[in-house]
Order: structure tokens, then C-alpha cells, then sequence
């Protein structure tokens, strides 16, 4: 395909297509009529020689080649769209931009309900979309643009992203009231036997393990979940402990009938941070919101 005779206004039709799945949405996002989207589309079906989105029921399903396009294509244009707007004003309360974030439910529970509070004032036309991490940083999809940034504790990040503190925390254990093994804060022997709860929380080794390692020692781990929030209901109905994040465990301490006991061996805190590509640090609305993430923190 020659590229000089392509018109880049159709990727933005494909774009717009790919997001909605349906021709009057993507027309409406894109401020055109129907008719002028159904044409470009049969224009990039020739152009590509790809039928691209099929009919399904009342949607639009798209083909394994529109599909493969996708990522690309949307990256492509944020970048262009970014590059352009250099040195534009971004002016919060009326932008309607969506930014995916991905983090742990853990941060989601102790970070959004105050962002959102805040955007419902300052930026109300604002979107945020969230997707849970998974055990390393998602360097693909920050890539790719399909996430806007991370918020999470992260032991390798490469040097094309830019890594920001946010955030300090400690660790306790959390059990269940009337626990039948513990009267009292355990040592490190009693530690030791009980059965574990495990949230991974998007690490491959968490920092319990780590430091008991060091010692030669290793805890007994019965139960391994990703959910930080499922762990605190897990433990207030069995005998499991789990060593939980201070704001998370004194937050259901609250809600359940959960006790709270400093480890018995000291750690020291923890620290959260944003990533972000460094290719977007003069996308002026990202920054915007990282700066009111980190005010949070």
C-alpha cells in the first residue's frame, strides 16, 4: 500500500468503529454523519481488502485483521494527537477524556473514592477505567497506550517509563476475634505456624517471604489470592491470618470482627509508586492527574 495516497482520516474512522461497534455511536463520537462513516468504512474494506467490522445482531463484530490493527492504530493516533497539542491550555472542566489506570483493588479502595470526589468538582467530564494489575508491571499496554499509568509497588521498571513516589505503607497481620491459636500478639515462632493467607497483590514475592528467607525460615501458606478486599472476609470467617496493609486492615478492622498485631519481626514501610511513559510527560492532561494522584497519596 502506498502510504502518500491514503487518507489518515480513515484511521480515525477505524479507530472510533473499533471502540463503539456500532457506525451511529463511532459517527457521533467523530461528529459525522452516518452516511459519511459507512462510506469511509467501505472505503478502508477496499483499501484493506477486509470486510474489518461484520454485523452481529444490533453491534458490529470486528474481523481477526481489525482486531490486529487495533493497538496500533489507537497508539498512533494518540501520539500524533499528543504531539500536536504541545504547549495547548488543558482546561479540566471541560475535557472528556478517559484515562485507564491499572492498580491492585487495595490502592482502588483507598485511592478512587477521593480522586472521583475530587474530578466530580474540578473535572466532571473526566472518565477513569480500571484495570486490576497483574503480577508485573503492564509494560505492553502502557506501550501500547491501552493504559494511561500504573499505581503499584513494582521491582523492575525499564527506563523508558517515568517512576513517581506516591506513597508510604506499613504492614500488619490480621485474625479473625477469639482467634483459637493467639491471645495476644504472636512471636515469630508462633507466627510461624499459622496457616496463611497470601495476597499476592500483583508481586511474584512479597516482602513476609523475602525477609524470612534471609533467615532460613518459611511460613506455613494455606490460601493465595490476588483480591486484597476478599482476604479481610476470608480471615474474619476462618482460622486463616493474612499480614495485610495497615490503611486496608485497620479499615475492616472496622467493618469485621478482625484483630490487628504488629508482625513480630520489623519490616519497615513500603512504597507505592506511578508509572507512566515517559513519551506522554507532555500530555497535559495526564499530567494533571498524576499531580492530583500524588496529592492524594
Amino acid at each position: 500500500m502506498n502510504i502518500s495516497t491514503f487518507d489518515l482520516n480513515l484511521l480515525r474512522v477505524l479507530d472510533a468503529l473499533l471502540q463503539e461497534r456500532n457506525v451511529s455511536r463511532a459517527a457521533e463520537r467523530l461528529a459525522l454523519s452516518q452516511p459519511a462513516v459507512s462510506n469511509a468504512l467501505g472505503r478502508l474494506r477496499a483499501l484493506l481488502d477486509d470486510p474489518l467490522l461484520v454485523r452481529v445482531g444490533r453491534g458490529m463484530q470486528p474481523t481477526p485483521r481489525a482486531l490486529e490493527l487495533e493497538t496500533p492504530i489507537r497508539a498512533a493516533l494518540q501520539q500524533i494527537q499528543e504531539s500536536l497539542g504541545e504547549g495547548l491550555r488543558f482546561d479540566p472542566a471541560s475535557s472528556q477524556r478517559c484515562f485507564r489506570i491499572a492498580v491492585t483493588d487495595y490502592v482502588e479502595l483507598i485511592c478512587m473514592p477521593r480522586l472521583l470526589q475530587q474530578l466530580a468538582l474540578e473535572a466532571p467530564g473526566l472518565q477513569i477505567e480500571i484495570q486490576h494489575l497483574s503480577p508485573r508491571l503492564p509494560v505492553e499496554a502502557l506501550d501500547q497506550a491501552e493504559l494511561d499509568l500504573a499505581l503499584g509497588r513494582f521491582e523492575e521498571v525499564p527506563e523508558r517509563f517515568v517512576r513517581r513516589p506516591w506513597m508510604s505503607e506499613t504492614l500488619q497481620l490480621v485474625v479473625r476475634r477469639d482467634h483459637p491459636q493467639l491471645q495476644g500478639p504472636p512471636g515469630l515462632e508462633a507466627f510461624l505456624k499459622l496457616r496463611h493467607l497470601w495476597v499476592h497483590g500483583g508481586q511474584t514475592r512479597g516482602m513476609v517471604d523475602q525477609w524470612l528467607a534471609g533467615q532460613g525460615l518459611q511460613r506455613r501458606i494455606a490460601y493465595t489470592t490476588p483480591n486484597y478486599l476478599q482476604a479481610a472476609h476470608i480471615v474474619a470467617s476462618t482460622d486463616l491470618v493474612a499480614v495485610l496493609p495497615t490503611q486496608l486492615a485497620r479499615y475492616f478492622a472496622g467493618l469485621m470482627p478482625l484483630q490487628l498485631y504488629e508482625l513480630p519481626f520489623h519490616l519497615g514501610p513500603f512504597h507505592l509508586e506511578i508509572t507512566s511513559p515517559a513519551l506522554r510527560e507532555r500530555d497535559p492532561a495526564l499530567q494533571w492527574l498524576i499531580g492530583k494522584i500524588q496529592r492524594l497519596g
